[in-house]
């Protein structure tokens, strides 16, 4: 893997009509939300190669904005991403044969650890760890770069516009 992008799920309802977390949907708010970050991402050439995805119902609404705005890029829906910690998120990034791109779109606290954990890990910008340690909200998406030795290297973070 050349680069990993760590993507939280877009602004979900409440409620599901099932009553179960699982199959909560994006928000209308949170569908504005995943497309403005999948533009984003898109327009600075950050394309997938693989896309591990948690099958929740919120997660793959977040993929599909992500697909439409940079599709071609290879997706597996792995039930073991709902409600990952980082080291089982960890794990399954890493565990990918990808050379290219691998976009993790899951759930908190998961992901703002494991992003916190790789910030801390390799030294990256104070302020994107100040940043993502006080919160990563829906939609935030942290991109590390790997070098040669596997080491992340923090590259970019955005967050949600307000006016999303």
């Amino acid at each position: 893997m050349q680069r990993l992008i760590l993507l939280r799920h877009a602004k979900a309802e409440g409620d599901a009509p099932s009553g179960q977390d699982f199959d909560r949907p994006l928000a209308p708010r949170g569908l504005r939300e995943a497309e403005a970050v999948a533009a984003k991402l898109a327009g600075l050439g950050l394309r997938p190669d693989l896309a591990l995805v948690s099958p929740a119902v919120r997660t793959r609404q977040t993929w599909d904005a992500v697909d439409a705005a940079m599709p071609g890029g290879a997706v597996r829906f792995d039930p073991s991403l709902y409600n990952a910690g980082a080291q089982e998120l960890r794990r399954l990034a890493s565990q990918s044969d990808e050379p290219g791109t691998v976009l993790v779109v899951a759930h908190n606290p998961g992901l703002q650890e494991l992003a916190v954990e790789l910030l801390v890990e390799t030294g990256g910008p104070a302020a994107f760890l100040a940043r993502v340690a006080r919160a990563f909200p829906p939609a935030a998406a942290v991109v590390f770069d790997v070098d040669a030795q596997g080491r992340f290297v923090a590259d970019s973070l955005f967050y949600p516009e307000k006016a999303a």
